[in-house]
């Protein structure tokens, strides 16, 4: 009987060993690291290569008014507006499908393969004629539209794979490559361009070796933490049915796309730093006002100053404060300060609209990748939910520009419709974005978000 009893109990034991290795799956153990280290090498590199990333692609984007206006000078600034939109669209529209393959871990192929599309089609670019519009259409509408669309989501969302506490910091930190690159490009080329001994061709070549060699060093620098999701269709139907049933999640974007689609209405690069200046932009704005020519051509420059602070400064408190809580008011005194632009008609008051609205479309820029972020559940799903609202954005930058030319007309401009619409749309964006708080302050508990 003894003997009989050892064995049971020796059964017992074993059924009991192979049960718990089914319920637990052999990466168990590793669960504590897959948090993010707030930190660490590998983390501020990858800091660096997304800084770079961002520089290079969404900071450069900036100087199309530079040489658009002039290249294609027999087109009408609605024509050339389109050239601006598309490329903003290709960059935001296919989030929904990068995001997915982001979560399937597809993050270095689409950089790498992004990078070589964005370099090459900046080198087609080169040699593009004057006034031939189809040409400057495809390389920088569709060719580098594409190439941003493969680049710019990823590097956003690489960075909550290194942070957590310090994640809204980080996230300001790489988003403010942009307004680098919005400070140095438009200067740099119109620079380039103006000069006797080089060419637009050879300026844009010039330019475009110094991008790519900043990227292939981003692409070295880069690091994923988190094991990819499931690799299967196109797009995760279950992640997308809690997505569609997230109502601050909802308000967010509701938000989100009102203070996209009107900036983009509203004189293009004072709106947001951050997008290309067309021919409806703050510099034309100021020359429109008689503002002094040497202000007015660092006009963009000034904005760019502004959001590199805005994209630092509130991130910095957002993870002391919150999220929500900096990023409500800078959203109310975004569109504030678009009403101020009423009485900026002097090179002192362009200045002080310049600097103040920068910041704060700037800090706006910077806490919405952060906000997906906090209200993401589920970082699997990340790039399924950055996605989804980086493709709804998509569509208010294709249409905010042409909206603009309606706004502005043909002959004389009439600014104060695009300031008031730009204006009032984004009040009401900041009252959902204020739904949305209140909502999750209520889901969380705390006022502290």
């Amino acid at each position: 009987m003894a003997e009989s009893h050892k064995t049971s109990e020796s059964i017992s034991a074993l059924s009991h060993h192979f049960k718990n290795d089914s319920l637990d799956p052999p990466d168990v153990p590793d669960v504590p690291q897959i948090i993010p280290p707030d930190g660490g090498s590998i983390a501020w590199m990858t800091i660096a290569g997304a800084w770079m990333v961002q520089f290079c692609t969404f900071g450069y984007i900036n100087a199309f008014d530079y040489y658009t206006r002039d290249f294609l000078s027999t087109f009408s600034p609605s024509d050339i507006s389109w050239i601006g939109s598309l490329q903003l669209f290709l960059m935001y529209a296919p989030g929904v499908f990068v995001g997915r393959a982001f979560d399937a871990g597809y993050f270095h192929y689409m950089e790498i393969s992004g990078s070589i599309l964005y370099i090459f089609s900046l080198f087609m670019l080169s040699l593009t004629q004057r006034d031939k519009y189809y040409q400057v259409f495809l390389a920088q509408g569709l060719g580098m539209g594409l190439g941003l669309g493969l680049t710019f989501l990823p590097s956003l969302s690489i960075v909550s794979h290194h942070f957590r506490r310090r994640r809204a910091l980080a996230m300001g930190i790489v988003v403010s490559g942009a307004s680098c690159g919005g400070i140095v490009f438009p200067i740099m080329l119109n620079r380039l361009f103006q000069s006797p001994a080089i060419s637009f061709a050879n300026g844009v070549r010039a330019s475009a070796g110094l991008l790519g060699g900043l990227l292939v060093l981003a692409n070295g620098l880069m690091r994923t933490r988190l094991p990819p999701k499931g690799r299967g269709a196109p797009l995760d139907w279950d992640a997308f049915a809690r997505v569609v049933c997230d109502a601050p999640y909802l308000w967010s974007i509701a938000g989100g796309v009102l203070c996209a689609f009107c900036p983009r209405a509203a004189l293009d690069g004072l709106a947001e730093p951050s997008s290309p200046a067309s021919a409806y932009s703050f510099p034309l704005f100021a020359v429109d006002h008689g503002v002094d020519v040497r202000i007015t051509t660092y006009c963009l420059a000034i904005l760019n100053a502004g959001s590199t602070a805005g994209r630092l400064l509130p991130t910095f408190l957002a993870d002391r404060l919150g999220v929500y809580n900096m990023l409500v008011p800078s959203i109310f005194t975004a569109g504030a300060v678009l009403f101020g632009m009423f009485g900026a008609t002097t090179s002192a008051g362009v200045i002080v609209v310049g600097l103040i609205f920068g910041f704060a479309s700037g800090a706006y820029v910077s806490l919405i990748p952060a906000l997906l972020v906090m209200l993401c559940t589920d970082l699997s799903e990340l790039g399924v939910r950055m996605g989804f609202a980086f493709s709804v954005v998509g569509a208010a930058m294709l249409t905010g520009t042409p909206i603009s030319g309606a706004l502005l007309g043909t002959g004389p401009l009439h600014w104060w419709r695009s300031i008031v619409f730009a204006g009032v749309c984004i009040v009401t964006g900041f009252a959902c974005m204020l739904v949305s708080r209140t909502l999750f302050a209520a889901r969380r508990g705390s006022q502290h978000i």
